[in-house]
């Protein structure tokens, strides 16, 4: 009604708008977006195993910061459905000192929705969630740990005590994203303008983006096209100009380049590496805990470009079609991610991203999964199910998970003495 809105501004609006948004609007009733059932699957809902390896590698980072008896958090942002928790949660009770340690665990969700099924699986169906100030509050089956849900991290307290162990998977490929493109003006240099989101004209042949010939005939006419901004957009004036990597595309790049930038991964990635190495705002004496970050996108550094997508049903659907029915999501800038998290903080470094697959594989799913195996019955149809699930986790063909998924870290930072388990190092005694 307004005219065009920057793509960032509809990608937040389709996916946790109060109404009718993706994860916080009102679901379809027996629609879910997770599962075999809904759009996508996870990987946690894929194996068990994932979750535990996850929980293992921060069991492995608290043993290498020196075995913290009590200040331990434990932070999931976009937790899902819970299923990751979970895991990771059981797994860290076979290990009592570090799950005495804990003091608390909080789960950054926004949709009312999801965070009534993180409860129910974490707690109980009947445990109570009561309301604060801070977020909703109820009591983890687990060692009846505190559990807190805050629709932002910014409403978790910062301490120079705690030591704060983040989990972050496929949480970043959510967040809206900011599209330019490298024009031609009457100037004498290039100029970086804004993509926009435009309803599409009545009759309009306007091409799905990024979605295969064979699959766009099976969904209905986008509502919604990227149109180029006819002048600079406040946007457009900043962000190309926020970091040298995008800088240094200006002067490289011709004419019709593009680049994606997410602003609030950005963000994420600072406060990540605050809570972590402490900042000027909140000084930390003594650095401590870890943040894991699975994801998807380029591993080279390279800027994405064209990445948005669209998933309905599990399959590649425009994004501008079904806007609140279809999710949305972009490839992962870890350079970015990377770079946010050592301005923000001189106590913290960036191990990876590394393949999925390698990380999974160093961190002991093979080994895992011939337990599993052996505990069901080799030959069994469950042990089948369990071999398959892990080969999918670490495919490394096109289009393969092991691929396509990587692995980031952010840790105290230690001079190069020490690598943390999964990105080249040892588990330290």
């Amino acid at each position: 009604m307004t005219g065009p809105v920057p793509l960032a501004s509809y990608m937040r609006m389709c996916l946790t708008a109060d109404i009718g948004g993706y994860y916080t609007g009102a679901i379809e009733e027996g629609r879910d977006q997770f599962g075999l059932k809904g759009d996508f699957v996870t990987s946690p809902k894929i194996s068990q195993v994932f979750g535990e390896l996850c929980g293992i590698w921060f069991v492995a980072e608290w043993i290498a910061q020196g075995r913290q008896s009590r200040g331990v958090e434990l932070i999931e942002v976009g937790p899902g459905r819970g299923t990751l928790m979970d895991d990771m949660l059981r797994t860290i009770q076979r290990f009592p000192p570090m799950a005495n340690s804990i003091d608390a665990i909080y789960m950054v969700e926004a949709s009312p929705e999801l965070r009534v099924a993180q409860k129910n699986l974490l707690c109980g169906e009947d445990a109570p969630m009561t309301e604060s100030k801070v977020g909703y509050h109820s009591v983890c089956k687990y060692n009846a740990l505190p559990i807190v849900w805050t629709e932002t991290i910014k409403s978790i307290p910062i301490s120079a005590e705690k030591m704060p162990f983040i989990m972050a998977h496929e949480f970043f490929d959510a967040l809206p994203i900011h599209a330019f493109q490298l024009v031609s003006t009457s100037h004498p240099t290039l100029q970086w303008r804004e993509m926009l989101v435009s309803p599409t004209p009545p009759n309009s042949t306007h091409a799905t983006l990024n979605t295969p010939p064979s699959q766009s005939r099976r969904t209905p006419p986008p509502d919604f096209q990227l149109t180029l901004s006819p002048s600079s957009t406040r946007h457009s004036l900043y962000l190309p100009d926020s970091s040298p990597r995008y800088r240094a595309l200006k002067s490289t790049a011709g004419a019709g380049a593009l680049v994606e930038i997410c602003p609030d991964a950005s963000l994420y990635a600072s406060d990540f590496a605050a809570r972590i190495g402490g900042s000027p705002q909140h000084p930390k004496p003594r650095p401590s805990g870890a943040a894991l970050v699975l994801d998807y996108g380029p591993g080279d550094g390279t800027v994405p470009v064209n990445s948005l997508r669209g998933i309905r049903r599990h399959e590649r659907v425009s994004p501008f079609a079904e806007p609140g029915l279809t999710d949305l999501s972009a490839d992962v800038d870890f350079a970015a991610l990377a770079e946010s998290a050592t301005r923000a903080s001189e106590g913290v470094e960036v191990h990876g991203p590394v393949s999925q697959a390698d990380f999974l594989e160093v961190m002991g799913i093979r080994e895992r999964v011939e337990m599993l195996t052996k505990g069901l019955g080799e030959g069994g149809e469950e042990a089948e199910g369990v071999r398959k699930a892990w080969k999918r986790l670490v495919d490394r063909g096109p289009g393969g998970m092991g691929k396509v998924y990587k692995a980031l870290a952010i840790l105290p930072e230690n001079g190069g003495r020490r690598r943390p388990v999964g990105f080249g190092g040892d588990v330290a005694a």
